[in-house]
C-alpha cells in the first residue's frame, strides 16, 4: 500500500495541492481558482472532492492543509495557535476534518493558523506558517527572518526553530489601492506596464531616504504633472515607493540571517530593494509550502 500526502495550500483565492510520496517527493499538482472567497457555505467538501477525489481514493493517501480553508469562513475552523509556535506546538493543534466520500472515510487534517501580539495588538497568519517551516527545513536553519512579499506582507522572526513573533504589512493591498482607487490612477497607464528597473530603485531611494508613503506617494502625480516620469514607468516608481516604505519601517540591520520566500515576481523585487540598503538575502519559491506541510505531517506521525 502506497504512503502518500495530499498536501493542500487552500487560500482566498486559490486552491493548489501537490501528492508527495513517502520520501517527499512530489508526483503530481493541481491547482484551481477556487479560493475561500468563490465558495459558498457547505460547498468546501464538494470543490474538495471535485479536485482531488481520486487521489484521495487510493488507499494509504492522507491530507494535510494549511491556509484560509482552517478560518472561521473556510470548511472547518482550525483555532489560532500562539506564538512562539514550531512543529510540536503545530501538530497538537492540527484540526481533523470529519468527511466521507465514496464509501471512504477521508484522513484530512488542517493546520491552524498562528497568533502573536505586536505592541498590544494581536497578528495573525494562515498558510504562510508552513512556507516558514518549509523554508527553515530547505535551508537547514534554525534562526533566520523570514519575509514572505504578497498582498499582506509577513515578516517572521525565528530562533531555534520557532515562529516567535511576526508583523503583517499592507504593502500590496495599499499599491492596489493607490492604483486603482486613488487621484494617481489618472497618471498611471491602463495596462499593466513592463517593469521599469530604473523607475523602481528611484522609488525605493525616494522611500528610504524620505518621508512616509502619506507624502511620498504624491510625487507619482507631481512627476507626471511636470512630464519628469515617463507614463511607462509610473507603476514601477510607485512600486519602488511602496516596497521602499515596507523596508523603511522594519528593524533590519543585524539580521542573523534574512530570507525571502515568494512569487519571483514580488521576491525579485524585494531582493533588489533590500541590496540598496546593503542587505543580502536567500530566495526561495512557494512551493516550500510543500516542504513545510511534509515535516508537519512527519512530527505528528513521530508523535503518535
Amino acid at each position: 500500500m502506497p504512503d502518500r500526502l495530499l498536501a493542500i495550500d487552500w487560500g482566498s483565492s486559490a486552491l493548489r495541492g501537490a501528492l508527495l510520496d513517502e520520501a517527499g517527493r512530489v508526483l503530481d499538482q493541481r491547482g484551481a481558482a477556487r479560493g475561500m472567497l468563490t465558495i459558498g457555505p457547505g460547498d468546501f467538501a464538494d470543490v474538495f472532492e471535485t479536485t482531488f477525489g481520486d487521489w484521495m481514493d487510493v488507499p494509504g493517501t492522507r491530507c494535510l492543509m494549511a491556509g484560509m480553508v482552517g478560518s472561521k469562513q473556510g470548511w472547518l475552523e482550525a483555532p489560532y495557535c500562539p506564538c512562539p509556535a514550531g512543529l510540536d506546538e503545530i501538530v497538537r493543534a492540527l484540526v481533523r476534518v470529519p468527511h466521507a466520500a465514496r464509501g471512504r472515510t477521508r484522513e484530512i487534517r488542517l493546520v491552524p493558523g498562528l497568533t502573536c501580539e505586536n505592541r498590544g495588538m494581536p497578528d495573525v497568519m494562515r498558510g504562510e506558517e508552513v512556507k516558514v517551516l518549509g523554508a527553515l527545513e530547505a535551508l537547514g536553519l534554525d534562526d533566520a527572518v523570514l519575509v514572505l512579499p504578497g498582498t499582506h506582507s509577513k515578516w517572521a522572526t525565528v530562533a531555534k526553530g520557532r515562529i516567535e513573533s511576526f508583523a503583517t504589512v499592507m504593502s500590496g493591498e495599499f499599491y492596489a489601492l493607490l492604483c486603482r482607487h486613488s487621484i494617481l490612477a489618472k497618471s498611471l497607464p491602463v495596462d499593466d506596464a513592463p517593469f521599469d528597473a530604473p523607475a523602481f530603485d528611484r522609488g525605493v531611494a525616494t522611500a528610504l531616504d524620505g518621508a512616509s508613503l502619506m507624502q511620498t506617494a504624491f510625487s507619482v502625480r507631481t512627476l507626471a504633472l511636470f512630464e519628469r516620469l515617463p507614463e511607462a514607468a509610473r507603476a514601477s516608481y510607485l512600486s519602488g515607493l511602496v516596497i521602499g516604505e515596507e523596508l523603511r519601517c522594519r528593524p533590519l540591520h543585524g539580521a542573523r540571517e534574512l530570507v525571502l520566500v515568494g512569487a519571483p515576481v514580488l521576491v525579485e523585487r524585494f531582493e533588489r530593494a533590500l541590496a540598496r540598503r546593503g542587505l543580502a538575502v536567500r530566495t526561495l519559491g512557494e512551493e516550500v509550502a510543500w516542504r513545510g506541510l511534509l515535516a508537519i505531517d512527519r512530527c505528528a506521525a513521530e508523535s503518535s
